[in-house]
């Protein structure tokens, strides 16, 4: 591999890592924001629905701007706007200022994660081997510092402002300078791969780009609920982990911070290795065991006897929820190698879908029924990603499933048009 792809990847798993952190720092301060506007609890469900909502406006709006700007030029700009919509959302006093700053945030979340991933699949391409679950695994790296800085902000009792300014200093001009070295997959107009193996690719994505629409998306519809069904998961645990460990196990106030933070740290263990599992065992394989591991973390959550194995539980979730997320963008990529930006963007909105939907239903379920059954319901809904596990298979000669295959490339100094 090239100088210029190796300082491409380090620059995009930068960026993963900033947003991680931009996130964390968002979601984990809510109640601190909350108290700063003064936003009542029954306004407050409608400020955090917007910001998911935006976002998936703005994953659209991406897909038709990388039809005439790069994904690397996206990011580049998308990137600091999320990091100074972070730093207004600490800086205002008034509704309207956390309006329009948490506006921003959303619109700009949508363009930047759209980007970031496909990027990362197009990289992934071109190495020729998997490495999304390792762009993933900085992210949730970058979850957990910003969560531990959120954290700091809180025991002492620093403002917003203090706690945001710092962390915004060191990201945006870092972020800044890194995205000269983004690689976007379609200026690799150097790449030096097997001629047999590209023709036969090239053959397939016009063949899916001059189907229907309908159909392109019946192509793709095996994947977003896939999407959704990992973020019905992941936003189980995130949003009532927390209550289900101290109402239901009996836990303390304190212990029941504790189980969030493991299923971070699983996450960020289960990208770091998951990589070489879909090398060695195939994409399908880690797709099947990733959902299996989830649902067995669900159901032991649901009928734990006390808060400790409650808390293997949520460990297992860890490790089963983390991979899915990345194979799928990356499955989309393979899906359709012509048209991965599109696809990709596409894919993310169900990103959003998910978050809106599991929180409430969870929430919902355990008011109506109680919240041990209502863990069932995302366990069932992890499971049902086993029927969709093929849609995970490389094309032949692809990465993955014992089909990599070496790719050199030279796509020279500004790539991304810099």
């Amino acid at each position: 591999m090239t100088d210029v792809l190796r300082r491409g990847r380090a620059s995009l798993a930068f960026s993963f890592f900033a947003q991680g952190a931009a996130f964390a720092l968002l979601v984990t301060r809510i109640p601190a924001i909350q108290d700063r506007y003064g936003v009542s609890d029954a306004l407050l469900p409608a400020f955090l629905a917007a910001v998911p909502i935006l976002a998936g406006v703005g994953s659209v709006t991406t897909e038709q701007l990388v039809k005439r700007i790069r994904p690397s030029r996206l990011l580049r700009w998308s990137q600091p706007v999320v990091l100074l919509a972070l730093l207004g959302v600490g800086a205002g006093d008034r509704l309207v200022e956390l309006a329009v700053a948490l506006g921003a945030f959303g619109l700009a979340v949508g363009a930047l994660d759209a980007s970031m991933n496909m990027l990362g699949v197009s990289l992934q391409r071109t190495y020729g081997r998997s490495i999304m679950l390792g762009f993933h695994a900085t992210y949730s790296l970058g979850g957990i510092v910003g969560a531990s800085l959120a954290w700091v902000g809180a025991h002492w009792h620093l403002s917003l402002f203090v706690s945001y300014l710092p962390v915004v200093l060191v990201l945006l001009p870092a972020a800044f300078v890194g995205s000269r070295w983004y690689v976007d997959g379609g200026a690799a107009s150097g790449l030096e791969a097997d001629a047999d193996v590209d023709a036969s690719v090239d053959a397939e994505a016009g063949k899916r780009q001059g189907e229907s629409g309908a159909l392109v998306f019946r192509l793709l519809l095996p994947l977003c609920l896939v999407m959704t069904f990992a973020y019905i998961g992941d936003s189980t645990v995130s949003n009532w982990s927390a209550k289900y460990l101290q109402d239901v196990l009996g836990s303390s106030e304190q212990l029941a911070t504790v189980p969030y933070n493991v299923y971070m740290v699983m996450t960020l263990v289960g990208r770091a290795v998951g990589d070489f599992g879909v090398r060695r065992f195939g994409a399908v394989a880690v797709v099947r065991l990733g959902a299996v591991v989830a649902a067995l973390g669900f159901a032991v959550v649901a009928v734990a006897p006390g808060a400790w194995v409650g808390m293997l539980g949520f460990t297992l979730l860890g490790l089963g929820l983390c991979v899915l997320v990345p194979q799928t963008f990356a499955a989309a990529g393979r899906l359709f190698p012509g048209a991965s930006d599109a696809a990709i963007a596409r894919l993310n909105i169900f990103n959003y879908v998910g978050f809106l939907i599991g929180s409430p239903l969870v929430g919902a379920l355990g008011d109506a029924w109680n919240y041990r059954g209502a863990m069932l319901v995302p366990m069932v809904l992890v499971l049902a990603t086993l029927g969709y596990a093929r849609s995970f298979a490389p094309e032949p000669d692809r990465y993955g499933d014992g089909h990599e295959r070496p790719r050199t490339a030279d796509v020279g100094r500004g790539s991304n048009g810099l």
